[in-house]
């Protein structure tokens, strides 16, 4: 699964690559009518690209990027069992020197059928209960304009009270891989984010809160949850409380 612009994969990609864009489906309204729509939506693609319940799915973008990390969500979250995220991604494809093409892959429809796990979603009346919980931890992956409210991108600009900042480009390194597992738990640990909690991530529409994820999962953490809505539904909901750090 390639997940850049079309325009990138149409340039060049890896060969028997699937184009497969949904950098601009996102959600807004995590309540259930309107989360049920988005996820039934979301479903839908997957199958049209031609996913089966026994493909084995490897998925990239041009590094190892929030695009990626947000479809290997989404197929955890449906309850695939065999996903793939190409570390670095095509950038470190063709520095490798293998093959590129640009044919296009045709899929016929999938048979991949979603068995939802709900424990791997936060909405946000989950992220509401868990406010100042000691068994929970809430992180802010976005920029630090966007986490002091300077950079507004909804109704409101600030952040979720109690979150704990850590902009998701922070688990890559200079080449758009991850970093290793031993600098990730030293970074984590160093904010407290620790392996027996449950973190819920988020960011403005469950991209870069789906990285932190991956990242989280490369390292065992085992109780983790994307705020699907993030920023863009909880800043727009005046019923829902915000905090403007330092």
């Amino acid at each position: 699964m390639d997940l850049r612009p079309p325009e990138a994969y149409a340039n060049s990609h890896i060969p028997g690559a699937r184009s497969f864009d949904i950098f601009g489906i996102s959600l807004i309204d995590t309540r259930p009518q309107a989360l049920e729509a988005f996820l039934w939506i979301i479903e839908h693609l997957i199958q049209a690209r031609g996913v089966n319940s026994d493909s084995i799915v490897v998925i990239y973008d041009d590094i190892a990027g929030m695009r990626s990390a947000r479809l290997f969500w989404f197929l955890e979250f449906f309850g695939h069992k065999d996903i793939h995220v190409l570390n670095g991604g095509f950038n470190a494809w063709t520095e490798a020197g293998l093959p590129t093409t640009h044919e296009a892959s045709i899929p016929k429809p999938g048979n991949f059928k979603a068995n939802r796990r709900r424990e791997l979603l936060a909405t946000a009346d989950d992220v509401l209960a868990r406010l100042h919980s000691k068994e929970s931890v809430i992180v802010d992956t976005r920029s630090d304009g966007e986490y002091t409210g300077q950079v507004v991108r909804s109704a409101r600009g600030g952040a979720i009270p109690g979150a704990v900042h850590l902009e998701w480009t922070q688990n890559l390194d200079e080449k758009g891989c991850f970093k290793s597992s031993d600098d990730l738990k030293q970074m984590y640990a160093a904010r407290k984010i620790a392996p027996d909690l449950e973190v819920i991530p988020y960011c403005q529409g469950g991209y870069r809160a789906a990285h932190t994820y991956l990242a989280l999962r490369l390292i065992g953490y085992s109780r983790v949850r994307n705020y699907l809505g993030s920023w863009g539904e909880w800043g727009s909901r005046l019923d829902l409380p915000i905090e403007h750090p330092a």
